[in-house]
């Protein structure tokens, strides 16, 4: 099979405010609408690769937009190569510095090179890169956030019966411990003890503040404590993962495969979750995984379930697969679910393709 040569035409990048199903109440902010970038990749050969990204901040896509639009302006005409380009990417942003809006404007093309990459080989990505489609273990993320704790119960039990769950992220970090409590037993009563309750409290507490809580939650049988405080406090999470028996998630603010290097070095944590957004796109998640895999740490995605779930079946340390259905609107045809799993379609590339109606209902000028 001789594998065509792609030469980028152009890249149109489209905004849309898309709504929540449940709205997002946590200790970084409440939203009832998630805006969205649209990627499409067009190349002079015809084939399009469609990528999106989530910078959770309406007013960021003012400044996200340009920067994409940017950086596709250096690379028409060339060669459509997700590798050269990250780096060429990535060494043009010397100097303005290569963390925050920088990398993740990188990481949506290299995902849009990536899908087109797959495409143009009439292949799925997860076997382009060299594995198979097949299903991926997935956790509901879609709920359970800082709410009344008697509505936990209810919600618990919808999040497991849309797609056979056996996981479910519940995000603590109350004013009282009491009332953290309370929300664990409500949910646990409602849905069994066999599910398991991943913890996020999304970087929502001091170091101080999370010693106390998190020793306090300790012996409450949770799968993992994710980012209970400041991302970037590397020593505190070291400190955290010496003292609890309960496993410590961080990674989702994670800038470049670098980083998981550093916090892998640190002892700070003892689980991973990269987000493609800011690790880099498909590229630096395969860089990322990489150093993972070979300090024996396992790994689990962080948001963008359908890239990630090809990226998990090329991941030598691949864990627990984020499910949130925040883009479903948009999407011609979601990923299924079956018995917690998210399945792979046999579709070359990532699989996404836009429902063109509802980008025109959602779109949003940045």
């Amino acid at each position: 099979m001789t594998l065509e040569k792609l030469t980028l035409r152009s890249v149109e990048v489209r905004a849309v405010l898309v709504p929540l199903r449940r709205k997002i109440v946590s200790k970084v902010g409440c939203f009832d609408q998630w805006p969205m970038i649209l990627i499409d990749l067009h190349t002079e050969q015809g084939i399009t690769g469609h990528s999106y990204l989530e910078p959770y901040l309406r007013q960021s896509l003012r400044y996200l937009v340009p920067a994409i639009r940017d950086l596709a302006t250096a690379r028409l005409n060339k060669c459509v190569a997700p590798i050269d380009g990250f780096r060429i990417d990535h060494q043009s942003l010397s100097l303005v510095g290569y963390e925050g809006m920088s990398l993740i404007a990188v990481s949506g093309l290299d995902m849009a090179a990536w899908d087109a990459l797959a495409k143009a080989a009439n292949l799925p990505l997860a076997a382009l890169l060299g594995g198979t489609i097949g299903s991926v273990p997935a956790y509901n993320s879609n709920g359970l956030w800082l709410a009344d704790v008697d509505t936990l119960a209810d919600e618990a039990e919808a999040l497991v019966a849309e797609g056979g769950f056996k996981g479910l992220k519940i995000r603590l970090g109350r004013e009282r411990l009491a009332d953290d409590l309370a929300a664990i037993d409500k949910v646990r009563k409602r849905v069994g003890a066999e599910i398991k309750l991943m913890v996020d409290f999304n970087q929502g507490l001091t170091l101080g503040q999370a010693l106390h809580r998190c020793h306090a939650l300790d012996d409450q049988g949770i799968y993992w404590f994710e980012e209970p405080i400041t991302y970037n406090n590397l020593a505190g999470y070291a400190q955290l993962s010496r003292e609890l028996r309960t496993p410590v998630q961080l990674g989702e603010n994670f800038y470049g495969p670098r980083a998981v290097s550093q916090a892998i070095a640190a002892g700070a944590g003892d689980l991973v979750m990269p987000d493609l957004m800011r690790i880099g796109g498909v590229t630096g998640w395969l860089r990322a995984a990489a150093i993972a895999g070979a300090a024996g740490i396992e790994i689990s995605t962080h948001l963008y379930p359908e890239f990630a779930a090809h990226l998990m079946r090329v991941t030598e340390t691949g864990h627990w697969l984020e499910w949130q259905d925040w883009a479903d609107p948009i999407l011609q045809e979601p990923f299924s679910l079956d018995s917690g799993t998210l399945q792979i379609p046999n579709r070359p590339g990532a699989g996404i393709e836009w429902n063109e109606d509802a980008v025109k209902r959602f779109q949003y000028q940045a």
